[in-house]
């Protein structure tokens, strides 16, 4: 492996970590998933428009353009709020391996969205993942509200990357961000406005609540954002794809390490996450010898979560740029 390569895999690798240890945060922080959400976002827009201004990148685009951009913010912000509210309903092992079903709801739905023929797997590796559902559910039932919060949150992620596939067709992933991040922050302000969420105490942050969030959204929003973007011009969507996937692995062992006995669970729940991941593993290799025999290899897809959404879900349309 050329030296390039190897440390962009390597750099890669640190990135999916930092991007594993997000969930951690969320458990970490002591406020509620709203204002949480509110200041991630908001900071994290901040510091990528100003990246924005730093490299001269033009802002400019179309009325409707901005409507689509609205909608993929409002979409987003719904996916961060489930997913740290299901973190503070249940616990972050539970939420990550819940968030590993959006490569099954994004085979659902992208034959709808994209008008192409379902494939015979997707049903197949479909069946393993509610298989590895039914297990989760039968022994984590403490968990049954956190476990549907989560996947609301999935499905939701699923919905922002098809939506956004189209923009990164056209625009760059810094300007689609920066818009979406700020239309979610516009959408979340708007409803702490009517009911009265603005209170003083908002404000008040404990001091470790700062220091979590600044990292949050500077560390792993905005560099894991912008850094991917670099590292992955030297890496194939194949090795992205697998890598990526390393993230739920990775936050779920810093959660027991950092968090210990909150993030213990019983045996058959690491028997279902070991089945939705590999189910979401494979599929990933399925789409990408398919679309090499088909002479058609994925670009990959950035979102402003800061995951390569090719690679994680690695089955959408090849036509993606970001």
């Amino acid at each position: 492996m050329p030296n390039d390569k190897l440390r962009s895999y390597l750099h890669f690798h640190v990135i999916v970590f930092i991007w594993g240890f997000t969930a951690v945060l969320g458990a970490l922080i002591s406020i509620g998933a709203v204002a949480l959400v509110w200041y991630r976002m908001l900071l994290a827009s901040l510091v990528i428009f100003g990246y924005i201004k730093w490299k001269g990148i033009s802002m400019k685009v179309g009325k409707k353009t901005v409507m689509g951009f609205i909608i993929a913010g409002i979409v987003i912000a719904l996916h961060w709020l489930t997913f740290f509210g299901a973190i503070k309903i249940a616990n972050v092992s539970i939420t990550l391996a819940m968030l590993s079903t959006g490569a099954f709801f994004t085979s659902i739905m992208e034959p709808i969205f994209y008008k192409r023929k379902v494939i015979w797997y997707e049903i197949f590796f479909g069946l393993l993942v509610i298989c590895g559902l039914y297990l989760i559910f039968e022994v984590e039932t403490r968990y049954t509200e956190g476990i549907i919060v989560a996947l609301i949150s999935a499905f939701l992620s699923s919905v922002f990357t098809l939506i956004n596939g189209k923009f990164a067709q056209t625009y760059r992933p810094s300007v689609i961000s920066v818009y979406e991040l700020s239309a979610g922050v516009g959408f979340v302000t708007l409803y702490l406005l009517f009911t009265g969420g603005f209170s003083s105490t908002f404000f008040q942050l404990p001091a470790m609540d700062w220091v979590y969030i600044v990292i949050l959204a500077t560390v792993c929003t905005a560099y894991a954002f912008i850094a991917s973007v670099k590292v992955m011009k030297h890496l194939s969507p194949y090795t992205i794809m697998l890598t990526v996937n390393m993230e739920p692995v990775y936050g779920i062992l810093l959660a027991f390490v950092i968090l210990g006995n909150a993030e213990q669970m019983n045996t058959g729940f690491y028997y279902g996450a070991l089945l939705i991941l590999s189910t979401v593993v494979l599929n990933g290799i399925f789409k990408n010898r398919r679309k090499r025999k088909k002479g058609i290899l994925p670009k990959t897809l950035e979102n402003p979560q800061g995951r390569l959404t090719e690679a994680k879900n690695a089955n959408l349309s090849p036509e993606k740029t970001e």
